[in-house]
């Protein structure tokens, strides 16, 4: 399962080297043109980390990164020209988790872009999760509630998975549709009601009172701790072995020049 970035930059050419480079390693990467647009992509989806450039226009990166933590703990990695002390030393007090300066090369990106997500999420490099009472196996891609075990199909597994690794946060269909498209089975706003059903009755929970996959009306759903409760904060939102760590990249694919730099300073 690829790992959703959000990168807020006003550079496209820059976001599609970045694009070309990350896609290949296991980086699925999404686009915002300036903060506001940033803001509006977070509030909409679902995103393992956010690449936040500083100098963009209308609202700056510091204010978005501001903003951001004011709603949300999802790593932060700013993007800030050579030299910029000032800005990158801000940036880290307002709750960024690392920054990158420019140039970088794509191959450095990534590493700190995993190295942000082992610190933040240091579960994810595990096969197994675990939250309430049920256990998921992502390797074996076999499921307990206590020791029980629990019988799923290809496709209510691939749902339970884009829910679990996010516990306590609302996971929106658009997400869930993403993430659970097989090219064996058509994948719909109903499928994706008629499969959390059937995911809800298999785990044991109550159709009319849900426990433990709950109902955002017109969102998506949230994966509870099987209490009626989240957990008490993102930082505890575990991912599978393909989100996060070296297992869920792969190999690094065409590091390539660095990025972000000048015509000049290319050369």
């Amino acid at each position: 399962m690829a790992l959703r970035v959000l990168c807020i930059d006003d550079d496209v050419r820059l976001f599609d080297l970045l694009a070309s480079y990350l896609g290949p390693n296991g980086v699925a990467l999404t686009h915002a043109s300036d903060g506001p647009k940033g803001l509006a992509a977070l509030a909409n989806g679902v995103f393992d980390a956010v690449l936040l450039d500083v100098m963009m226009p209308r609202m700056d990166g510091l204010e978005v990164c501001r903003r951001i933590r004011q709603v949300s703990h999802v790593p932060v990695i700013m993007l800030t020209a050579k030299g910029d002390e000032a800005d990158r030393v801000v940036g880290l007090e307002l709750g960024a988790d690392d920054y990158v300066p420019k140039p970088f090369s794509p191959r450095e990106l990534l590493a700190r872009l995993r190295a942000v997500l082992r610190r933040s999420q240091p579960a994810a490099l595990t096969k197994e999760i675990v939250v309430g009472r049920v256990v998921v196996d992502s390797g074996a891609r076999q499921v307990r509630v206590g020791p029980d075990p629990v019988d799923l199909t290809g496709l209510e597994f691939d749902l339970l998975m884009a829910l679990i690794r996010r516990p306590g946060r609302v996971v929106p269909r658009e997400t869930l549709l993403a993430e659970a498209g097989r090219s064996d089975v058509t994948v719909n706003d109903r499928t994706v009601d008629v499969h959390v059903s059937h995911l809800r009755r298999k785990l044991g929970d109550d159709p009319r009172s849900p426990r433990i996959i709950k109902t955002v009306r017109g969102v998506g759903y949230v994966f509870a701790d099987g209490r009626g409760q989240s957990p008490t904060g993102e930082h505890e939102s575990i991912g599978d072995s393909g989100a996060g760590g070296d297992s869920g990249a792969g190999g690094d694919s065409g590091a390539g020049s660095d990025l972000g730099a000048s015509d000049e300073d290319r050369g």
